[in-house]
């Protein structure tokens, strides 16, 4: 598993998503477009996994059992989501979800590297430019270093922090604690948690149509749903609705889903529509996610370019301050 997941990483393995789906709705059985895929795979880094993963498939296995024998080779939430797929038969549609997320993934990792390559390129200039005039007139090449890479790199090591933090490939006690942070955040922590409302309204839609039953389907969604607080929550009422409560009253009780979630799955679970219920849950909580995620992307560069200027706009004054300073003590003024 990579230490930092890239765009074009992301670009990839939504490629791979996208050619199974399209080699499955072609007819194809999952091992015999594994085994296209291998003759041609997205990045040539795929072909060994897939390899072993057509071996674990030969022996018997589910696609689901194969890939967890991989040893990270796919993430924890890919697994959920191929799961199930794999339990409600339709792993056309689980590839199709989890190529729009990729895709999703990569366009918004380049919006976001594409809009801050100024912001970053203006707080280099000003940390090199500032102390240069001290360097022109004492030569302490020493002092000049501590002043810049002195600033840069605890800014590097911090946004390299960040970035590994809010990769999705960690395990999920990390991922956990990741998403109690974002959840403060404003917008961001929305969004995620639109999203994953999404994810999971999809995934349960797709079982209780394939006949899982309405304890199962849950558990799996929670799962696919790539939200360690949602799963944890489903799996806490669990022993509830064995006792004999209704899922729409554990949803209504539970904190972790907003009212309107609450309200309308207990509508289609008394009407009898609960499968178009959850897929009209599913389109909103991702039209809303989606909007609100292309606006973090857009105004975060905004934003820390906004700091970069005050920060230079400071030092200017500062640098001005101080030599009209200079001049007044000499007695110029």
């Amino acid at each position: 598993m990579a230490f930092i997941i890239t765009p074009g990483q992301f670009s990839r393995r939504a490629e791979f998503y996208h050619q199974l789906g399209q080699l499955t709705s072609a007819g194809l059985g999952v091992v015999r477009a594994l085994e296209q895929l291998k003759r041609h795979p997205p990045a040539a880094s795929d072909r060994e996994p897939l390899g072993r993963l057509l071996e674990q498939l030969g022996r018997g296995g589910t696609l689901t059992e194969s890939v967890r024998n991989l040893d990270g080779w796919l993430p924890a939430f890919d697994i959920a989501l191929l799961q199930a797929g794999e339990q409600s038969g339709r792993l056309e549609a689980g590839f199709r979800v989890l190529a729009r997320y990729y895709d999703e993934r990569a366009r918004l990792a380049r919006q976001m590297m594409g809009d801050l390559a100024y912001p970053a390129f203006l707080l280099h200039f000003a940390v090199f430019i500032f102390p240069f005039s001290q360097l022109f007139l004492s030569g302490n090449w020493l002092a000049y270093f501590c002043q810049t890479f002195g600033v840069l790199l605890p800014i590097y090591g911090v946004v390299g922090v960040i970035i590994y933090a809010c990769q999705g490939e960690r395990g999920e006690a990390w991922r956990g604690a990741v998403e109690n942070v974002l959840h403060h955040i404003p917008m961001l922590g929305t969004a995620r948690r639109w999203l994953a409302l999404s994810r999971l309204a999809g995934a349960l839609e797709a079982l209780i149509s394939a006949g899982i039953t309405i304890v199962e389907a849950w558990e799996l969604a929670a799962a696919a749903s790539g939200s360690p607080a949602l799963r944890r929550a489903v799996a806490a009422w669990r022993p509830r609705v064995d006792a004999g409560k209704t899922p729409a009253e554990a949803v209504r009780d539970c904190s972790s889903f907003p009212e309107l979630f609450a309200s309308q799955y207990a509508t289609g679970e008394v009407s009898g529509k609960l499968d178009e219920t959850l897929r009209r849950l599913q389109a909103y909580y991702q039209e809303e996610g989606s909007r609100k995620l292309h606006a973090v992307a857009q105004w975060t560069p905004r934003a820390i370019y906004l700091c970069v200027a005050l920060m230079i706009a400071y030092r200017v004054i500062q640098f001005w301050s101080g030599h009209f300073k200079a001049i007044q003590d000499a007695g110029g003024f």
